[in-house]
């Protein structure tokens, strides 16, 4: 058992580095299994997400090496199609993607229902529309969903009900293999939806429209392997940002996309913080003293669902009063529990949250509800007055690398402990 200690109060002064994207090296990890040949991967961060996808490749036959600590040969020329293990996919959200890959690749999937943040139903009907839509029989029971395209997939006009990221990923994979052109209309416009298509590029697919609402995919024989460097993550630099907001001082965020952050750091500088764009790296001054706001959670390049919690903490001592407006997910909001206990005051009723900020959270005993959360309660502990102390820090460690150290580094007060859980007993 693990958790972390925080003895809030300090300011934040320093360099942070930024590791790559999460949600962008998740699904071209999976998009390798196209290839079925070798691809070097540089700037993949090593949390728990990720060592557990390529535990799961690594189970079905493909063999997986770290050439230094941030960049990772993989090779799926025999990687065994509908033989990736339960216990490991039904944890993650990410490992949906194994469908698209499988399918395109050997005409048939076998996936068991994946796992990740628990905050609201998160269906995957998008998804199998949109490979029926592409000619497969998709069924399920209980713990698999099963696909199969006997005859192979056909390219087909598929139009998005809402935006949804995950569906967009599984098509783009699905449909690369495909006979024909795909477009995808009403299509997720992430970053990480604009990286996934360059590397499927890079390693011979020809799709056009990424990080616009209609892509076009013109599907291809096959694929080859390539090297590809992963983009910055916007979650993982957003969430700094919002620690250095909530604390004072001054931080440099390198290893950046200034324009993947522009509304997070427009929301920033509404509630009072300075913020210096580079070239590929932020410059962050606060003063601590934070004005109210209004947050609406929208698709990208609206305000990023993931960004919410981290903010709310903000909302929480800003000198008046906020709202917070998610339209992405259902039950968010579990994590604001936590705060009451630190001493922040909030009335949800969902999908809205009111926030009236007071002049000091305190430390108490927490827990990490999830990965985005997680983050949340951290900032809270850094600006709380006392010790706070937060449990169930796996879910934090899912999304951020060396997060208590990164803090450390900056000037907080902050530490990782290790508990003899027979103590309790």
């Amino acid at each position: 058992m693990e958790k972390i200690i925080i003895n809030g109060g300090n300011k934040l002064f320093g360099d942070v580095y930024i590791n790559g994207m999460k949600n962008a090296a998740l699904p071209i990890i999976f998009a390798t299994i196209l290839t079925g040949n070798k691809c070097i991967i540089e700037n993949v961060p090593k949390v728990s997400d990720i060592t557990m996808s390529f535990d799961i490749l690594t189970s079905m036959g493909a063999k997986i090496k770290y050439l230094n600590e941030t960049t990772v040969k993989i090779d799926t020329t025999n990687l065994e199609g509908g033989d990736s293990p339960f216990d490991l996919v039904s944890r993650m959200r990410g490992s949906t993607y194994l469908l698209g890959a499988e399918l395109a690749r050997y005409k048939k999937a076998k996936v068991a229902f994946p796992g990740g943040c628990n905050f609201g139903t998160r269906p995957i009907d998008m998804h199998i529309k949109g490979f029926e839509a592409l000619g497969a029989t998709v069924s399920q029971d209980e713990n698999y969903v099963y696909a199969e395209a006997p005859d192979g997939l056909v390219g087909n006009h598929i139009y998005f009900d809402i935006v949804s990221v995950g569906a967009t990923v599984n098509l783009m994979l699905a449909a690369t293999l495909a006979e024909g052109q795909t477009i995808l209309e009403n299509a997720a416009r992430e970053p990480h939806i604009v990286d996934l298509a360059n590397f499927l590029n890079t390693c011979g697919a020809d799709i056009k429209g990424a990080g616009t609402g209609i892509i076009k995919i013109n599907g291809v024989e096959k694929l080859h392997g390539c090297v590809y460097d992963i983009i910055p993550d916007m979650i993982e630099a957003g969430s700094y940002m919002c620690a250095v907001a909530a604390t004072g001082g001054e931080v440099n965020i390198k290893n950046v996309i200034p324009k993947h952050l522009e509304i997070i750091s427009t929301k920033l500088v509404e509630m009072g913080v300075e913020i210096e764009t580079h070239d590929d790296y932020l410059t962050v001054r606060s003063t601590g003293k934070l004005k109210p706001t209004n947050i609406q959670t929208l698709p990208y390049p609206g305000f990023p669902t993931d960004m919410h919690p981290q903010f709310s903490t903000l909302l929480a001592i800003a000198d008046g009063e906020s709202t917070v407006y998610e339209t992405i997910w259902k039950n968010r909001f579990k994590y604001v529990h936590e705060l009451e206990k630190m001493g922040a005051s909030v009335m949800v009723n969902e999908p809205f949250a009111a926030f009236k900020g007071v002049e000091k959270l305190h430390g108490a005993s927490v827990r990490s509800v999830d990965l985005r959360a997680g983050a949340a309660i951290v900032i809270a502990g850094l600006v709380a007055e006392g010790t706070t102390e937060v449990t169930d820090i796996f879910t934090i460690e899912r999304g951020y690398l060396d997060i208590v150290g990164k803090l450390r580094e900056l000037g907080a007060d902050i530490s990782k402990v290790y508990i003899d859980e027979n103590a309790f007993a």
